[in-house]
């Protein structure tokens, strides 16, 4: 480790599958900067989300906790903003579900704190998502963010020195500009930083108004081989746009269209560090979320694409490279990883020890980055999304809904791309049993009972308020309702 700490740039995207990468193998998508990063840094292949829907996942990335810890379980519908300060905002109908504002990581301690404390400047740039937006919190000091969650890309109600208003440029390129005048304020101090830049590409809306034409107009003669053609999927709710024929290929044309805008500014944040001559002093960290699929089994979302919700590796598996310029071999590593991994990995290459919190499961992975591709951690992840879990090794997974199912199980040495539920199967009783055992053992040692996600009524579509006891309200998720299913 460098006696200097490095700076680190976290560059997350919303909702980008890891199939989405040209250079994971998608000859449609044009993502000439991300694979730069990729060629020149190590990309994991089998990385992937706690939990494959925004706010939980992204909590789970900050704190190192699993949603059962830290009580975040759907994606947050209320509690980003003070109604009371909306002023004409208010009557919106996109601010129709907020109430107060909430802190949802509120006594949760995050790898930013730990940073803030050890002399890094911690900026925010995009969306946040984890409540109450005005107000900078968990060692950020500088905070540019997104009002509620995800946003139209002309429309964006972006918060700046504690102050909401609604924008009319395009959002990707407001989040890289102020990334880079972040980078400019923060690399002028002695002290290192840490940068989140949390584009909200490439989450719906996807029509064409939605985003550049030049850019748009790269996929019109798109043949979208990439994505599968598939009917959609029975289980589909309305939890974002789908569609099959000229449809499916409308919305994948704008969703190939948010990811390049995002690739130009990513690409334009790793010139900057050049022209710096920060880039080999920086670590920059890209990855997701969440997984997508986009036609994928015939879904079109996340985990909460589908009721009940689902695990498939399209929704769990994000993208995840390590770039770091004359300090990283570059290669590609198949050892299978987790976001709560990244606690852990982010304090290590920095260098800082921390008392850890022994309910944090993850663990560092900075000697991969270091060279050592042989490992000798457990080939298995965990994945929650309410009463909903998961457990996948490198050959198998068990998808358990508390307490009734359905549940699934899948030989993915035969079945990779899960499509044959063997859970009935009696040959794979001893292996259904196994894999149970681990699931519920593993959860018992990380979950808080307080806020334990197989006692949430979580559908997908919304949390409105804290989880288990430390709700104020009856319900704290949105129901589905008939209307919404397909």
């Amino acid at each position: 480790m460098k006696d200097k700490r490095p700076n680190i740039v976290m560059i997350l995207a919303d909702d980008m599958g890891a199939w989405a990468m040209h250079s994971a193998g998608n000859d449609d998508v044009i993502t000439d900067n991300i694979d730069k990063l990729a060629e020149g840094g190590i990309c994991f292949s089998s990385f992937f989300c706690v939990s494959p829907v925004c706010s939980p996942a992204r909590a789970s990335i900050l704190s190192g906790l699993i949603p059962s810890r830290h009580g975040v379980h759907d994606w947050l519908r209320s509690g980003n903003v003070d109604k009371g300060i909306l002023g004409k905002l208010a009557d919106d109908a996109y601010y129709r579900d907020e109430d107060h504002a909430i802190q949802y990581l509120d006594g949760c301690e995050c790898y930013t704190d730990i940073l803030a404390e050890n002399g890094y400047s911690c900026a925010l740039c995009g969306k946040w998502h984890l409540g109450d937006s005005l107000h900078p919190q968990h060692g950020f000091s500088k905070w540019f963010t997104i009002g509620r969650g995800g946003c139209e890309y002309y429309r964006a109600d972006l918060v700046e020195d504690g102050k909401l208003a609604i924008s009319d440029e395009y959002v990707t390129d407001s989040i890289t500009d102020k990334a880079i005048d972040f980078i400019d304020e923060l690399s002028s101090a002695c002290s290192p930083f840490y940068l989140s830049v949390h584009y909200t590409a490439p989450h719906s809306p996807w029509d064409e108004e939605q985003h550049p034409s030049d850019i748009y107009e790269k996929y019109s003669d798109c043949s979208f081989q990439s994505t599968p053609d598939l009917p959609v999927n029975r289980n589909q709710v309305k939890s974002a746009p789908f569609g099959e024929g000229p449809e499916r290929k409308r919305l994948l044309r704008g969703y190939y269209s948010a990811i390049t805008a995002m690739d130009i500014g990513i690409g334009r944040i790793i010139q900057y560090l050049e022209t710096k001559d920060l880039l080999s002093d920086t670590i920059v960290i890209f990855s997701s979320d969440n997984g997508m699929n986009m036609g994928h089994h015939g879904i079109w979302g996340k985990g909460n694409g589908t009721f009940p919700l689902n695990m498939y590796d399209t929704s769990v598996k994000v993208p995840m490279i390590f770039f770091w310029k004359d300090h990283i071999k570059p290669g590609v590593s198949d050892v299978m990883l987790s976001h709560y991994d990244l606690f852990p990995t982010i304090l290590d290459i920095a260098g800082i020890e921390y008392n850890n919190d022994p309910k944090r499961p993850g663990r560092s992975f900075a000697s991969i980055l270091h060279g050592n591709r042989q490992s000798d951690r457990d080939i298995v992840v965990f994945d929650e999304y309410g009463p909903t879990r998961m457990i996948r090794t490198d050959s198998a997974k068990l998808v358990y809904r508390y307490p009734y199912g359905p549940h699934e199980l899948y030989d993915l040495t035969i079945d990779p791309n899960e499509e044959y539920n063997l859970y009935e199967d009696e040959r794979y009783e001893q292996l259904k049993s196994s894999l149970l055992r681990k699931l519920g053992s593993w959860f018992l040692q990380y979950t808080d009972p307080a806020v334990d996600g197989t006692k949430e009524a979580v559908y997908g579509f919304g949390q409105i308020d804290k989880a288990g006891i430390n709700s104020d309200s009856m319900d704290s998720y949105m129901p589905i309702l008939d209307e919404l299913f397909v």
